[in-house]
């Protein structure tokens, strides 16, 4: 796929636009968005995504059409699982919920620089090196297993835990513990210059995005080797993340399958990328370093079906699960409430 430069330029200058407005609006206006504005935005972003998906069918052809589509559905569906943690942290740090914004918006501003870092460093390992997707492969099934485990113990008493960098910073530099500055990364209490609880909770949700990046990145490398598929993909996944966020926060916890899901998916592509590593192989120990010409390779057609399937499987069974818990607690409290009433 041949990106000019120019193509190249306006897509980095339109998400800067778009993050700048979006900065500027939260920040002369720090709300509670209503359900309402939460879904218009959402719904803009949603058919950006999915007419830049068109486009790029139309003008550069179906098989990268449909790498960007796949793409952003896996990074899509990530970010949703991403969000179980977010509200973790936020409830954490006692977050005001007209500050959350403000807080997710950064966030999600250090989230697409950093990736920018990874996919630019993925991009050149695997342009010297084919035998990486061995390693992304790997990383990915063995992800998967853990997030299936996880998922199966079905810890309800989910925490966040605070990793080394957070841990350092709060030790290292003095902090004031009060809301009242807002928005405001320092504050002076008398002589002191201080750090701000929104300094701790933008750092914490940078970091963890870092983490969640080890995962998606070789992810979608294992479906669209393209950087500018990669970085768009990833650009719109982010980009509705803060409307997502309010919108559904309930209904993320009816999801109850989704880390299962995920883990499935995760495993699908990292089967996916070894199998590619074996068609390009160069590792001299593996058949003399000639590629294994007889292990399939995966279309990108029938990773964008089976993507869709998971996800539909999963929202399904999670959503009817779900609707069985609801109904059998509400048969419980009401023969509860009923051997109350007779005295029992």
């Amino acid at each position: 796929m041949n990106v000019p430069a120019w193509l190249w330029l306006v897509t980095l200058g339109a998400t800067t636009l778009v993050l700048l407005l979006d900065v500027v609006v939260i920040a002369r206006r720090p709300h509670v968005p209503s359900m309402a504005e939460c879904a218009r935005y959402l719904t803009v972003y949603v058919g950006a995504a999915i007419a830049f998906g068109i486009g790029i069918w139309v003008l550069a052809g179906h098989q990268y059409g449909a790498e960007f589509f796949a793409g952003w559905l896996t990074e899509y569906s990530l970010s949703i699982d991403n969000l179980f943690v977010f509200l973790i942290i936020m409830a954490k740090f006692g977050v005001p919920e007209k500050l959350q914004q403000s807080a997710l918006m950064v966030g999600i501003v250090i989230a697409l620089i950093l990736r920018g870092i990874f996919i630019a460093v993925g991009a050149a390992l695997i342009n010297q090196f084919a035998w990486v997707f061995y390693i992304f492969g790997a990383f990915l099934i063995y992800t998967a297993v853990k997030l299936a485990k996880e998922a199966m113990a079905d810890d309800d008493d989910e925490e966040f835990e605070e990793n080394a960098l957070l841990r350092w910073v709060e030790n290292r530099f003095p902090a004031t513990q009060s809301w009242e500055h807002g928005t405001a990364l320092f504050a002076r209490e008398g002589a002191k210059r201080l750090i701000t609880p929104m300094f701790v909770v933008i750092l914490a949700l940078g970091t963890t995005d870092l983490l969640f990046a080890l995962d998606s990145i070789p992810a979608i490398y294992g479906l669209t080797k393209e950087p500018f598929l990669v970085l768009t993909a990833n650009i719109f996944a982010l980009m509705g993340l803060r409307q997502l966020y309010f919108l559904i926060g309930g209904l993320l916890k009816r999801l109850v399958y989704l880390g299962l899901g995920l883990s499935v998916l995760l495993a699908f592509i990292g089967v996916k990328l070894i199998l590619h590593a074996l068609h390009e192989n160069t590792l001299p120990f593996i058949n003399g370093g000639q590629g294994v010409h007889a292990a399939p390779e995966i279309p990108i057609g029938v990773s964008l079906g089976a993507i869709v399937l998971i996800l539909a499987l999963t929202t399904i069974a999670s959503l009817l699960k779900s609707r069985k818990d609801a109904k059998a607690q509400l048969s419980y409290d009401d023969i509860h409430a009923g051997r109350r009433e007779h005295g029992h």
